[in-house]
């Protein structure tokens, strides 16, 4: 039967011997080892002997490692994976498990615009198959994509993420520090287009209106995309969203009569329920009987007043109302 290789790999976490354990033991044979052999002066079989517990030694002094917090170890033995040790302090394991590759000191991202806010032992190769489990922070450049309306905008995010399964960022992906930059503009690509920028229908959740509901929709759609490397997003939020600049005066122009639209509307309900109720008041009151042209043109003139953006002189008729 075929081995389903699109399964994906699961940490398995190990422990390992204590090294103090192992390094007092080791350091006594080996000085008694080297003091048979520069003053015995062995020779024969008792040389031979001598110099394979030398090498003995030397190969079980390999085997010693440490870790520090938040840091973990993939342990590999000729090619098959052992399990990963996460307890930090000195440790000793089998001298045979691989040892990784080196790689070059400060990740070069392939990822365009991406830099990454955290520097230091997260982004260099830390050896011996060791991977770091701290947070990162991945503050993405700014993205230029279209919105659910077709329109341009700018947007940009920020992620805080870490490792979470060992196996699978060792193992699922080919390099999980270019996975997490690639996959992150991907996402933000999906999300600008799964929404509008502003002016939304009714209920619309939009991406100026609704931050908090679209960052949540970011990080679901993170953490799926993630899930594959074995790594977890802490937070995931928007640190930029604009128009882009083509067409961003036109979109202020559109704003700023969109907000005089609803201040023009805010002044007439006032002013129409100010007008209704002076005239209620003069009705229930007895001070002035109004046949329907009066009231009309009183209607007009608190209209006026009421609404006018600049200031209104009245004009003050001293003969009689119905001359």
């Amino acid at each position: 039967m075929n081995e389903d290789r699109s399964a994906p790999n699961r940490e398995r976490i190990v422990s390992a011997v204590n090294g103090w354990v192992i390094l007092i033991p080791l350091a006594v044979i080996l000085i008694s080892d080297l003091t048979l052999l520069v003053l015995g002066r062995p020779d024969g079989a008792f040389l031979f002997l001598s110099l394979a517990v030398l090498a003995l030694v030397v190969v079980l002094l390999r085997g010693f490692f440490s870790l520090q917090p938040n840091e973990a170890r993939v342990l590999l033995l000729f090619g098959n994976y052992k399990g990963s040790v996460r307890t930090s302090g000195f440790h000793w394991a089998n001298p045979f498990y691989s040892n990784g590759r080196q790689r070059q000191a400060g990740l070069e991202s392939r990822f365009a615009g991406t830099k990454s806010a955290v520097l230091g032992p997260a982004q260099r190769s830390l050896g011996r198959n060791k991977i770091s489990l701290r947070a990162r922070t991945l503050n993405g450049e700014k993205l230029k994509v279209n919105d659910k309306r077709g329109n341009p905008i700018e947007i940009a995010a920020v992620v805080v993420w870490r490792i979470e399964d060992t196996a699978r960022a060792f193992f699922d992906v080919d390099d999980y520090e270019n996975y997490v930059p690639i996959q992150s503009e991907s996402a933000l690509r999906h999300l600008a287009n799964m929404y509008a920028y502003d002016d939304g229908e009714g209920s619309e959740t939009t991406l100026r209106n609704n931050v908090d509901e679209v960052s949540q929709a970011l990080r679901r759609e993170l953490e799926e995309r993630f899930s594959k490397a074995g790594v977890a997003v802490d937070e995931a939020r928007l640190t930029h969203l604009a128009y882009a600049p083509e067409i961003a005066q036109v979109m202020l122009r559109r704003q700023q009569a969109e907000a005089v639209i609803a201040a023009r509307q805010k002044i007439v309900q006032g002013a129409v329920s100010m007008v209704d109720m002076a005239l209620k008041e003069l009705a229930e009151k007895d001070v002035v009987q109004l046949d329907g042209e009066r009231r009309a043109a009183m209607v007009s003139n608190l209209m006026v007043v009421l609404c006018s953006e600049s200031e209104v002189h009245p004009v003050v008729n001293t003969g009689t109302l119905y001359s």
